[in-house]
């Protein structure tokens, strides 16, 4: 494990050896065992306090201003969270250090509520010194609200807008100083799938926006004065989906075979809740929602729904991979989980 203290960020705010002989492999072999120990996994641990490290081969951040939010490492590139209104502003997740313009395949489930938090892939640079969000999802503030809009890019299924913003005598990764954030916003939001992370950094660079020496770059989870969960799995390369597995904090997520289905809970009133499924690798599946205790269906799109409360059934109805529910709470809030077949 190798740790610091992780450090303040701002806000809105990854051989071929032939051996002639026997003894002299044998003997290679026996050198090898002896600097080598045989690998591991590292247990879960629990964050709640700042911290930046490896865990499971894979870089970690952790940071928080205040309040409760937590971060739990789990395998390989699985992470965990929570947080409520008593937490200023937090992020944490894991990924790489540094950072770089590979391609990046994620999935699992995120509860924004209809609240401050984002879901993204996110990274600072120095020499310029810049922090950027490739925005996947998000809760009820969009920050190309307060950004300058710089161009727009179509990739992995979507269309991003691209803005630009500044902070001034903000926390950073080098301290207080003056820095742009670069962003790039999807249109139609998610919660799994593949980022080509090339195209963002070509087309930022097309609208004058360059970037400098990286430094970390993970599938970050933020909060800013919230409430919500989420339960990440990262990888490098593209392809099936990981398979984020449930955790106390958030619903399951598991998958059958080659087909994988991410959750995210969407739009919230008093009443009521908007989840929204996304569905891959499989155009012809059957995805079974288990809705909580009480709860009952009001409304769906893009999909044939079958059931009103326990176990909903849902089917393609020629709409896409992507599709949505509204469920009347009930008195349970709770977001339901999801398998795909």
């Amino acid at each position: 494990m190798n740790e610091t203290p992780a450090r303040p960020k701002g806000r809105t705010g990854r051989r071929r050896l032939f051996i002639g002989g026997i003894a002299t492999a044998a003997l290679v072999a026996a050198a090898v065992s002896l600097l080598a120990p045989s690998a591991h996994a590292e247990a879960d641990r629990t964050l709640t306090s700042n911290l930046t490290g490896t865990h499971n081969g894979f870089f970690f951040s952790f940071w928080k201003d205040s309040g409760s939010a937590s971060m739990t490492l789990r395998e390989n590139g699985r992470y965990s969270s929570s947080w409520n209104n008593g937490t200023n502003n937090w992020v944490g997740g894991k990924g790489w250090k540094p950072g770089s313009n590979h391609t990046v395949t994620y999935s699992g489930t995120y509860n924004p509520g209809n609240q401050n938090t984002y879901l993204a892939l996110y990274g600072w640079t120095t020499n310029p010194l810049i922090e950027y969000y490739i925005l996947e999802n998000w809760g009820s503030y969009n920050p190309a609200s307060q950004a300058t809009r710089m161009g727009s890019l179509t990739t992995d299924g979507s269309t991003y807008g691209i803005y630009r913003s500044q902070r001034v005598n903000a926390p950073s990764i080098i301290g207080t100083a003056t820095f742009y954030q670069y962003w790039s916003v999807r249109e139609s939001k998610r919660t799994g799938g593949t980022i080509t992370v090339s195209n963002h950094f070509n087309a930022w660079r097309n609208a004058g926006m360059n970037l400098g020496q990286h430094d970390y770059q993970v599938m970050a989870t933020e909060g800013y004065q919230s409430s919500g969960s989420s339960d990440i799995t990262v990888r490098e390369g593209s392809g099936p989906q990981p398979t984020s597995g449930p955790t106390s904090n958030s619903p399951s997520n598991p998958g059958n075979g080659s087909c994988t289905v991410s959750v995210s809970r969407a739009e919230e009133w008093n009443d009521r809740f908007n989840v929204t499924f996304a569905v891959s690798g499989k155009s012809n599946w059957t995805v079974r929602i288990n809705a909580g205790s009480g709860q009952s269906l009001q409304n769906s799109w893009n999909a044939s729904i079958s059931g009103t409360s326990g176990t909903l059934t849902a089917t393609p109805n020629g709409n896409g991979n992507n599709f949505g529910i509204t469920l009347y709470k009930n008195g349970n809030n709770s977001t339901p989980s999801a398998s795909c077949s």
